[in-house]
């Protein structure tokens, strides 16, 4: 049906009167949005600055509270904005209570690294710059998030594992004990004085660098004629360090027992605690490595 002057004069003045109506709502909703956008941002950086030094807070919870402040007053704005525009706020909540159903039922694995999150700083398995290692993944925990944690390896890369991975799946930490064992065998030859070489690799321990108790030991693992007399040197260290502390012995052995002639002359020195294949073996500190 064509529209006639009259028709056309309604269509406009209707949508006149929306238009002063809803415009201004639309207007101030986005000044809404805006606003809560910055303030979210304003907010996270001020808990941030304030959490930043003080001890009180356990590191590991300061970037979850910086992203729960953040995450909240963005929630509370999109409340505030819905509200501008009209749409009553408990119908709102109704559905988004459907909507975080439907949206959890198919977010399940999801979820289940927030709930594997609160788990593990619950439980406190490990602590920001322990080493790890999970599922054949290692490195140092610089972040305990939400979702997941992110790790630097020992080589100096990012490792990102989700929290359920980590908390399905038997955890070793390799600095969360005060002390790591150390232990070196040395293949000799037969007739070797068993004594002297025993001074020798107890002489070749840095005292000021392990722990006092218990205290080195050498004895002797195994005497075969293929391998000789091996010499196995046990000693515990801090765990932060304990490869160059296991370096630096296997060096002063091989110069000892070299300056003591042929017949203490090593045909093998091999580590075997921590072993060759243990990443953690490169950790130097607790200090994060920088990028």
């Amino acid at each position: 049906m064509p529209l006639d002057e009259q028709h056309v004069s309604q269509l406009i003045s209707m949508a006149w009167n929306w238009a002063t109506l809803f415009l201004p709502r639309f207007g101030a909703a986005l000044a809404m949005l805006a606003a809560g956008l910055l303030l979210s941002r304003w907010m996270s950086r001020l808990v941030r600055r304030a959490l930043v030094n003080t001890a009180h807070v356990d590191p590991a919870l300061k970037p979850i509270i910086f992203a729960a402040v953040r995450y909240a007053i963005l929630g509370l704005t999109l409340v505030a904005v819905f509200d501008q525009l009209g749409f009553h706020t408990t119908s709102l909540l109704a559905v988004f209570g459907a909507a975080g159903l439907a949206i959890g039922l198919a977010l399940q694995g999801t979820l289940s690294n927030i709930a594997a999150g609160i788990m593990l700083l619950w439980l406190r398995p490990f602590q920001l710059l322990d080493y790890i290692e999970v599922g054949g993944h290692g490195g140092a925990v610089e972040e305990i998030g939400f979702f997941g944690c992110k790790l630097r390896t020992y080589d100096g890369l990012f490792l990102f594992l989700p929290n359920s991975s980590i908390w399905n799946t038997p955890l070793k930490n390799h600095t969360r004990n005060g002390g790591r064992l150390l232990s070196i065998d040395v293949s000799l030859p037969p007739a070797v004085d068993v004594d002297r070489a025993k001074r020798v690799l107890l002489e070749a321990v840095p005292q000021e660098e392990v722990m006092p108790h218990p205290p080195p030991n050498v004895f002797v693992e195994n005497i075969s004629d293929k391998e000789g007399l091996v010499l196995s040197l046990t000693l515990w260290t801090s765990p932060q360090g304990a490869g160059i502390v296991e370096r630096n012995i296997i060096e002063q052995i091989k110069r000892s027992l070299g300056a003591l002639g042929e017949n203490f002359k090593a045909l093998r020195i091999m580590r075997t605690v921590p072993p060759t294949t243990d990443p953690s073996r490169f950790l130097e500190s607790r200090e994060p490595v920088p990028i």
